[in-house]
């Protein structure tokens, strides 16, 4: 895979070229980010991304930690692909896409578009294309709160530093019951609330 900056500019969306691409707007952005940030507690660096069916309800959620040096579309779509082929079937016999995945990156810095986002959404849109869904928002989460990119629209709460508090008082808490990486879930209709793991966590539905 080449690797010099100009390949790497090339995979990257940058915010009209996103605007421009159709991506479905979400019914309810706050009730999305609310769901996915209870269900993953996502530190800075962490990616969730989550495949909703037509009614928006959430079938499927992956978290997982990107390193920082690797703002590249080619190594996003590799680690997006990772996590759906995990977590939820592919829909490449359909010949339209019927489910939608959203991403929501939690990161440092400011919430303005960034390199890196552009990164993301270009995987995002490659990954969903070689798993038969339709691209949804790309959603995210910094100090001033939430943003879906493209959209303006943008909320408070929750932020990326509420997510850092909540995972250092639970990393200070005794160990109770120590889960594997990776889970199942059973199906909780519409997202909100539900059980909490921080980092690598994926959920099926």
């Amino acid at each position: 895979m080449p690797s010099d900056s100009s390949n790497q500019l090339a995979r990257s969306l940058e915010p009209a070229e996103w605007a421009a691409a159709g991506i479905p707007l979400l019914r309810d952005p706050r009730e999305v980010v609310t769901g996915l940030h209870a269900r993953h507690l996502p530190p800075p660096r962490t990616a969730v991304v989550a495949v909703l069916d037509q009614e928006e309800r959430l079938r499927a959620s992956a978290s997982f930690t990107q390193r920082a040096d690797a703002a590249d579309g080619w190594v996003f779509r590799n680690a997006l692909l990772s996590q759906l082929r995990r977590v939820i079937p592919h829909d490449l016999r359909r010949r339209t896409p019927v489910r939608t995945a959203v991403l929501l990156y939690c990161r440092d810095g400011e919430e303005q578009w960034t390199q890196e986002d552009g990164a993301w959404m270009w995987g995002l849109r490659d990954a969903c294309t070689l798993h038969g869904l339709r691209c949804g928002a790309y959603i995210t989460l910094t100090r001033a709160g939430w943003r879906v990119l493209g959209e303006g629209r943008s909320g408070r709460r929750p932020q990326a530093e509420a997510s850092r508090r909540q995972t250092d008082a639970s990393a200070s808490r005794p160990p109770q019951h120590r889960e594997p990486p990776t889970g199942v879930e059973a199906p909780r209709g519409r997202l909100g609330g539900g059980g909490i793991e921080p980092f690598r966590r994926a959920t099926a539905m």
